[in-house]
């Protein structure tokens, strides 16, 4: 039989395996997964990317979009006592809200936005500071809660310390859908609402590159915590995040391609449709030539018909020795054909979307030895503040998102101590000496509001805490 007719097999016997397998696990998805950074609740971001998404009402009027409490934004999961929450906050009985809040997070004490919503009723009329997360609830729960949970959490923590110079933070939840159309929406109703001083956000990096200029032009600072592409280092002076970009995360990758595997060639799968994913592959291309490799070929992901086999079998003709997967969370699937056609007969590197639970419940032993670079993984400092506070709070591990959203939301409450004000809160981080302790060790800025931290690499091992039998383990 020839590779070419292998792939339908290879496909069907994908599906096949995802199928059993979540008919198995369905409940670790619906809770954290244990491996040290994994995905939670199910996930998949990129930096960019979400567990698989459904469609999202683009329709939704932008008033809809917006919550500090008042409407639930995450439906999945949602408990009766959440809902009577809900209900409260939006007939202002902040007490009856409070109760019923307490009671449903009790029930289910790892959801994000319950907590977010109990920690604002807590604060009922009273004067506060005011900052948004703009997150896709709809169409990518998962990684919208991954990302909740570290603005959850820095909020509960500054809080319960009396507040940012005497007055509590409230959070703002924003649906953007991740959709670049949306994503300006709810940007503009952002920029317009006088009383959010900063946003956190967006998601992916389409949808973030979207929207930096309304905030710009609207002198609102956002942070995002999640978009890698490189096209965000020249969108303004309002314009942050807290992950590195896709520089950092190709040399990395090429670094180890050259040094710890010693292979001098390598093709690359990527989406040409996805700014992500192309800004990984143009930036891992440069940095392997730079140090004197070579990028033989590369294949779109987002082809029509896509076939695993026909591209290994071009790769194998031309002497390649390493495969990149730079998918984006949209062609992880057309990845993970690649790693099982492979059979684990050339080595594997992926970019941070492919640290995925996908990667390990679908990948399986094909998988193994596959090295990921991500922004931090929790195995590499257990024991630190973070995630000892983050296991007590939320009850299991988390990941990287968890701990970069963590981080942004630790820097706007440090710029809003300094100064409570849109214009304050920009000057205070920009100023030269501007840091501030998070969940990923010092956060400061360049001038582009880049972050400069480099990458870690995990690789892909047997192992139990994930409950597939592999785990993403720091690389030693």
């Amino acid at each position: 039989m020839t590779q070419k007719n292998e792939t339908p097999v290879l496909i069907l016997s994908l599906l096949i395996t995802a199928a059993l397998l979540a008919a198995g696990g369905w409940w670790v998805f619906s809770r954290f997964s244990p491996g040290g950074g994994l995905p939670t609740i199910g996930n998949p971001s990129t930096s960019e990317t979400s567990s698989t998404s459904t469609p999202g009402a683009t329709n939704v009027p932008v008033k809809e979009r917006l919550s500090t409490g008042d409407r639930l934004l995450i439906q999945d999961g949602s408990s009766p006592d959440k809902q009577a929450g809900v209900e409260a906050i939006a007939s202002s009985d902040f007490s009856q809200a409070v109760t019923s809040l307490e009671a449903a997070l009790k029930a289910n004490p790892n959801d994000p936005e319950t907590l977010i919503y109990l920690n604002n009723a807590r604060i009922g009329t009273g004067q506060s500071y005011t900052i948004a997360v703009a997150v896709p609830t709809a169409t990518a729960a998962n990684s919208a809660s991954e990302i909740l949970r570290g603005v959850a959490q820095a909020q509960q923590e500054v809080n319960q310390a009396g507040g940012i110079n005497g007055t509590p933070l409230k959070v703002m939840i924003a649906n953007d859908d991740n959709q670049p159309d949306v994503a300006k929406q709810v940007a503009s109703a952002l920029v317009d609402d006088s009383s959010v001083l900063g946003v956190i956000g967006h998601f992916g990096s389409e949808a973030t590159l979207a929207a930096a200029p309304i905030y710009e032009q609207g002198q609102l600072v956002m942070i995002s915590p999640t978009s890698t592409s490189i096209e965000l280092s020249k969108q303004g002076d309002y314009v942050f995040r807290t992950v590195p970009s896709d520089r950092l995360t190709a040399a990395a990758l090429a670094r180890y391609m050259l040094n710890t595997l010693q292979k001098q060639t390598a093709v690359v799968y990527f989406n040409s449709n996805s700014s992500y994913s192309n800004s990984l592959k143009d930036e891992f291309s440069t940095a392997l030539a730079t140090e004197g490799g070579q990028v033989l070929t590369e294949f779109d992901l987002s082809t029509p018909n896509f076939d695993a086999a026909a591209t290994l079998k071009q790769a194998t003709q031309q002497n390649a020795e390493v495969l990149v997967l730079l998918a984006n969370t949209a062609t992880l699937d057309e990845a993970l054909q690649i790693v099982a056609a492979n059979r684990g007969q050339l080595p594997l590197l992926g970019g941070d979307s492919i640290y995925n639970s996908k990667t390990l419940q679908v990948g399986g032993t094909a998988a193994q030895g596959m090295v990921v670079a991500v922004p931090w993984v929790l195995l590499s400092n257990p024991q630190a503040p973070f995630v000892r506070n983050s296991r007590r709070l939320w009850g299991g591990d988390v990941n990287w998102r968890t701990a970069m959203s963590y981080d942004a939301a630790q820097v706007l409450i440090a710029g809003l101590k300094q100064d409570p004000s849109r214009a304050g809160l920009d000057q205070a981080l920009r100023s030269p000496g501007f840091s501030v302790n998070g969940a990923t060790g010092t956060v400061r800025f360049l001038q582009s509001g880049d972050r400069n931290q480099p990458m870690q690499l995990v690789v892909v091992e047997r192992g139990n805490r994930s409950g597939y039998g592999f785990d993403f383990v720091p690389t030693r």
